[in-house]
């Protein structure tokens, strides 16, 4: 090997840069550790406190040198990322409504084409691939309107841009760079939000043209304030409240109203179910009237709603009365029905209806309304405000004060005036829910006025964020979102830690046992590679995730085969008789084609996996392909450089031991004679396996078909199916599994699923903490059921949701990926070979060995004691299992080709496939016992959420080991032309 001694200094400066970079994190994880300490030190027994006073410790020595003058913060911008999985947090895709970004833009237009094409939009986007504008389009097209109607966009939003002389083409493009620009608005105010939250190392990333934003924020604990900051719209508007008692009798009315409407239906249904159920038992169908008509006596209002008494006695009042949170929907339902509407008297004609805020921890909401126009205005919105903060009342109650500015000032003082004058109130509402309604005894000048209300300091802290922060330009929906606490987070990274240390040993082990000295050397460049790719990631600043962990403890079982295929090629040349020397120049010269073959078609499904997966799968690629990378470096270059080094003055190098010596020597196994019985036995497999997919199916997660999955924890083991029935009678939808120890269950539910909000989060939680209370232990708040803290042991551990919308698009791209593999790898193979054959052999065990994968999983998902739902994770498996079986293939490939060119037809083309498989037996039996222990290792130690992964690339290594040898280079065999070959050989003689 020429210039040693530049790869021996490049090699040194890389292995000093790859530890600089993991010293930040070294640095970061000693200065938390001594945070954490000295917090558990002043507050024993808080867990709370103990986490404040950490923030507060490592806050106040931030800008402290920590280490040969590098501080705190600095370490902690450089060191290496860790995922949700691994440090806890939350994970959300956001949807910014570009059908509020259209409206906006039409100036709130109520044409009715404009409307119908909105709603058909909608209805389409569910399965659609478009963005939601370009569905838009084509659904406006088929009302036959006109986009630069005067009603529509030719309005004064958009006067200078949009004339009625328009075509919808011409105002579709005026419209596309105004959504754009829209969305890109509603990325800095997202990000701006996020900045002032305090939270280390954040993610931000605008999906596509589609109005998706994924917000990524490790070590947040409080979930919920989370949620809120990202999800408000910030429309802060201010109102002049109705009297409440005024608001009173009407209600009154109304309720009489809504009383004669549900009696009158109620009628109806009776008499349906009379006529469809003679047979029922009159007495009790009698009783049970009885009781309902009991029930509502108040009135259907009245018995979900509670009027404040006060303001019956003091019509000033603003609050009109109180309801259960559980029931708002149903009085709001009430309240728009159009026969209740039209009872309004004339003042109350334009009122609007808002609820207030719950006190935290309480169920009851107060109900207020409004002063409005036609139009639903306020009488001042939040774009006069110029500051807004966290302070104290006169109590010492957090609340938030808020500073005008230009016509605010004055617009203020006017507001203030009339209240004074009127004895009504000022209600100030944030996206619809109103936070404090106080009245004004005199005219307010200054500019200045406080929100205050049930605040914690915390909450007051966030609303005076999102404010300065300011509003997004349309409301933002969590379509998609994870969670997990940072004590699963912990878990995880034990698990991966000890898993991966026990892989790493056992791999050493194997190489020493099975190479003597030479797999020393290889077990040295291993341990190299392992320092690379974490420093690789360190210094791109990638995340470390779970699969992420597992890519990397993979990548130790496949680079073993690069020294594999290097250490085999020189034995034979020293079996040929070649001296030491030779051997081991020629043996790393005619292993290089192969190696290079069978990492590049690994890396290019791994390149496939990165751009179409999302989240801890992209984690799994980044790893997979830096250690490809990583691992080819070390193969080729420093384990030679340790042989070379080793054998300059003559010493001699053994690669094998005395009991792995004669190993696979001289092997001749017919393997092109058992063909037809391979043929027959993976018929027979890929039959039963597809007979299993048509009749029951894959376990498919909700990546693909949206749901809310719930990782509970439970204080004593747990009957799955017990759980299931109880949640199933109030979910109607649960599957409920054991996941990891048997303590521990996955609930899955599409309850709900289609309604998409932080309030319906919320409530679903609620009623999934309200089933569960008879296996909780007793007691348990749901507060203590739902948060997030570092010792948790009991209750919530983690949260995934995936809206409909968007498992859809999740589900086509994973089959894009697939397809998209299969024709890359194809195309490649092609072009090495130039021969179709042998890229029809790779892909025929390919498919081969994805249909055995999904068969297994179709008929052992309700076997195994693990988790085998088909999500991101699987489609990361299959692409691996792809890339995996290419790699054997391509080797065995190579050495075909090699056989070709040293022997052309002079020997029969089945014995020359045969020898060249028998040659290459020893590597593939060799890699592939490497990648099965490591992958045991993980299966067995490795968390839960990754143990259907682990499988699903056990299965593959099996069945691609196996196709590589039964499968791939039959198939070409049998479609291959001898006289194709000779005359290849002869034109590669001529070009010679």
């Amino acid at each position: 090997m020429q210039n040693k001694g530049l790869i021996r200094v490049f090699a040194l400066i890389f292995g000093l840069v790859c530890l600089y970079q993991l010293s930040f994190t070294y640095l970061t994880n000693k200065t938390e550790d001594e945070a954490k300490a000295y917090a558990v030190a002043q507050a024993p027994t808080d867990a709370d406190a103990q986490d404040r006073i950490e923030r507060t410790y490592l806050d106040s020595i931030g800008a402290n040198p920590i280490f040969a003058g590098i501080t705190y913060n600095d370490a902690k911008e450089k060191e290496l990322n860790k995922g949700l999985d691994l440090k806890g947090g939350i994970n959300v895709i956001l949807q910014i409504s570009i059908r509020d970004i259209l409206g906006g833009l039409s100036n709130n237009s109520t044409d009715p084409a404009f409307i119908a094409a909105l709603d058909a939009t909608d209805e389409a986007q569910k399965d659609s691939q478009n963005t939601y504008f370009e569905d838009f389009v084509t659904e406006f097209e088929k009302q036959g309107g006109q986009l630069a109607s005067p009603d529509i966009f030719a309005n004064v939003v958009l006067e200078d841009k949009v004339n009625t002389g328009m075509s919808n083409s011409e105002v579709a493009t005026v419209l596309e760079g105004e959504i754009k620009e829209t969305i890109g608005s509603a990325f800095e105010t997202l990000r701006n939000r996020i900045d002032k939250f305090g939270v280390t190392q954040p993610n931000i990333q605008s999906l596509g043209d589609n109005g998706r934003i994924l917000v990524e924020l490790p070590g947040a604990k409080d979930i919920d304030r989370v949620r809120g900051l990202l999800e408000k719209t910030a429309q802060l508007e201010f109102y002049q409240t109705h009297y409440a008692g005024e608001v009173l009798n009407y209600l009154v009315g109304a309720n009489e109203t809504l009383r004669t409407l549900v009696a009158a239906s109620e009628k109806k249904e009776a008499a349906v179910a009379q006529d469809s159920t003679l047979d029922d038992n009159v007495s009790d169908l009698l009783k049970d009237v009885d009781e309902e008509e009991e029930e509502q006596d108040f009135g259907p209002l009245f018995k979900v709603f509670s009027p404040n008494q006060q303001a019956v006695q003091m019509s000033s009042i603003p609050t009109v009365g109180f309801a259960a949170v559980k029931d708002t929907a149903t009085i709001n339902s009430y309240l728009r029905n159009p026969a209740v509407i039209k009872q309004r008297p004339a003042s109350l004609r334009y009122a609007k209806f808002a609820w207030g805020v719950p006190e935290e921890g309480a169920d009851i909401v107060g109900l207020y309304a409004l002063e409005s126009n036609r139009q639903g205005a306020p009488y001042m919105d939040g774009d006069v405000v110029n500051d807004s903060r966290q302070q104290f009342t006169q109590t010492q109650q957090p609340s938030v004060g808020l500073d005008f500015e230009g016509q605010g000032v004055n617009q203020w003082a006017k507001l203030t005036r009339e209240v004074a004058q009127k004895g009504n109130a000022i209600a100030i509402a944030l996206d619809g829910n109103v936070y404090s309604a106080a009245t004004a005894r005199q005219e307010i000048k200054g500019g200045s006025t406080e929100i205050s209300g049930n605040f914690t300091v915390a909450s007051a802290q966030d609303l005076a964020t999102v404010l300065n922060a300011g509003k997004l330009p349309a409301s933002a929906k969590i379509i998609q979102a994870e969670e997990i606490g940072p004590s699963l987070g912990q878990e995880a990274i034990n698990s991966g830690i000890l898993s991966f240390l026990i892989a790493l040993s056992l791999v050493l082990i194997w190489m020493v046992f099975y190479y003597g000295k030479a797999g020393g050397f290889a077990d040295i460049a291993l341990v190299v590679n392992i320092l690379f790719i974490f420093g690789v990631l360190a210094g791109l600043g990638a995340v470390l995730t779970l699969p992420g962990i597992a890519g990397i403890v993979l990548t130790i079982g496949m680079s073993v085969d690069a020294n594999v295929l290097i250490f085999e090629r020189i034995k034979e040349e020293i079996r040929k008789g070649k001296s030491q020397k030779d051997a081991i120049k020629d043996g790393f010269n005619n292993a290089l084609s192969s190696i290079l073959d069978a990492n590049i078609t690994t890396f290019l499904t791994a390149l496939i996996l990165f751009l179409f997966g999302t989240g801890p799968v992209q984690g799994f690629a980044t790893t997979l392909m830096i250690g490809i990378a990583t691992s080819l470096f070390c193969a080729i270059f420093i384990t030679r450089l340790f042989i070379d080094g080793y054998g300059k003055n003559g010493k001699s190098l053994e690669f094998a031991t005395g009991m792995t010596k004669n190993l696979f020597v001289n092997n001749n196994v017919d393997f092109l004679g058992k063909r037809k019985i391979a043929y027959a036995i993976s018929g027979v497999l890929i039959v039963g396996g597809l007979a299993a997919l048509l009749t029951g199916g894959l376990d498919a997660g909700i990546d693909f078909v949206g749901g809310r999955t719930y990782t509970v924890r439970f204080d004593q083991p747990m009957n799955a199916q017990e759980v299931e029935d109880a949640l199933v009678a109030d979910f109607g939808s649960a599957d409920v599994k054991t996941f990891g120890a048997d303590n521990q269950l996955k609930i899955t539910t599409k309850y709900r699923i289609d309604e998409t909000g932080t309030d319906i989060d919320a409530q679903v939680e609620q009623q999934l903490f309200t089933s569960l209370t008879p296996f909780l232990p007793s007691g348990m708040s749901y507060a203590a059921f739902a948060k997030s803290t570092d010792d948790k042991q009991v209750g919530k551990m983690e949260y995934y949701m995936v809206g409909p919308t968007i498992a859809d698009d999740i589900k086509k791209g994973a089959l894009f990926a697939v397809i998209g593999s299969l024709i890359v790898v194809f195309l490649y193979i092609l072009l090495r070979f130039r021969r179709w054959q042998f890229s029809l052999g790779a892909v025929a065990a390919v498919f081969h060995d994805v249909l055995l994968v999904l068969g297994v999983f179709a008929i052992f998902k309700n076997i195994m004691p693990f988790d085998m739902e088909v999500d991101q994770n699987f489609i990361a498996a299959i692409l691996t299992v792809i890339g995996y079986s290419l790699n054997d293939t391509v080797v065995v490939f190579d050495r075909i080709r090699e056989y070709i060119k040293e022997h052309g037809s002079t020997r029969g083309f089945g014995k020359l496939i045969n020898q060249a498989l028998n040659s290459t037996l020893s590597r593939t039996l060799n890699t592939s016992v490497t990648t099965l222990i490591v992958l045991l290792a993980i299966f067995f130690l490795g968390a839960p959420s990754i143990r259907g992964l682990m499988f699903a690339l056990i299965v593959g290594v099996i069945v691609g080991t196996y196709s590589s040898l039964f499968i791939a280079t039959p198939v070409m065999f049998d479609t291959v032309q001898k006289k194709g070959l000779k005359e290849e050989k002869e034109e590669e003689e001529v070009e010679a």
